[in-house]
């Protein structure tokens, strides 16, 4: 019997874009992965990496969840026939008990939901979410403060080693 391949193509997930400016503004509490609804066009700008997902975010209606401010540019080989929206809303697929714990938590309790990064999972495009809380700005600050210090940290044991 023959081995399988390790380098199946699909096998691993690759991050196709992350969003830094979440980690920084938000406190992450719970982390979900959804699938998503894409067009043609937009498989292949994604692959191309023609994709912002800063200002994105995700909200739940009639019971379904959407990203919306997710920018996708269209190629320039895109299709005459087709008028791409770069900013359309897009669908998520996930769980209904998954749906069911976002929606709790957002209307209960003041979470926001946010989209972390899109990945490559066994050739299909997957959104990270994450169930966040907002930054105060003396937050911000502390979370800089120590970022800057372990930096720091780093540097001086570095310099000792050489020495």
């Amino acid at each position: 019997m023959a081995k399988k391949s390790k380098n199946v193509k699909g096998a691993g997930s690759s991050t196709i874009v992350t969003n830094k400016k979440a980690r920084h503004d938000f406190f992450i509490e719970d982390k979900f992965e959804a699938g998503m609804v894409l067009q043609g066009w937009e498989v292949k700008s994604l692959r191309a990496g023609k994709v912002q997902i800063v200002d994105s975010y995700v909200f739940i209606k009639d019971g379904e969840a959407y990203v919306s401010n997710l920018m996708i540019t269209p190629l320039g080989t895109a299709s005459t026939h087709i008028h791409p929206e770069p900013t359309r809303v897009r669908k998520l697929l996930m769980h209904r008990n998954e749906l069911d714990q976002l929606l709790g938590a957002v209307e209960r309790k003041g979470y926001t939901l946010l989209a972390l990064s899109l990945y490559w999972k066994f050739g299909k495009v997957k959104c990270e979410i994450a169930l966040a809380k907002g930054k105060q700005q003396h937050d911000k600050r502390a979370a800089d403060k120590d970022r800057d210090w372990k930096r720091e940290k780093a540097r001086q044991i570095f310099q000792l080693l050489l020495t």
